[in-house]
């Protein structure tokens, strides 16, 4: 009996599913919107939330905190900076799961989850940047 257990082993060890979400977070914020399988995107829906809420408090231990699940210092700072002024006034369900389809390979069903309020703009605007990045570059030389 699994009396008291509670989210899915996604058929990963424990270290791997910790690393895994740590790096699923870091693209969450720093995205504001990813696409992966459903189970997936709805165990990270309570890992971003209280993430955020962590931002919201904005002080030192929870910077550490943060700092500790995430491991990405620059992603922490746009989550205190950026999305803890965001959600200031909002009183928890900072991200939503948007079931899309079944994946073309294995019919995996796939899901989207983003965060509420995100910047439309916030989404590959850093893969845009290098590819601008390039551009530039070959024109130049």
């Amino acid at each position: 009996m699994r009396h008291g257990t509670s989210g899915r082993k996604l058929n990963r060890t424990s270290s791997h599913r910790k690393a895994m979400f740590a790096n699923m977070a870091a693209s969450l914020i720093k995205h504001e919107q990813i696409v992966t399988t459903l189970p997936k995107a709805k165990e990270m829906k309570p890992i971003i939330d209280k993430l955020i809420t962590l931002g919201k408090r904005g002080d030192l231990h929870a910077r550490r905190q943060a700092i500790a699940q995430i491991r990405d210092v620059a992603m922490v700072k746009k989550l205190f900076d950026t999305l803890g002024e965001r959600y200031k006034d909002r009183q928890g369900g900072y991200s939503r799961v948007l079931k899309a389809g079944f994946r073309y390979g294995d019919s995996a069903p796939m899901a989207v989850i983003e965060l509420v309020d995100r910047d439309p703009s916030a989404r590959g605007a850093e893969d845009r940047a290098r590819f601008e990045a390039e551009q530039a570059a070959e024109a130049a030389a």
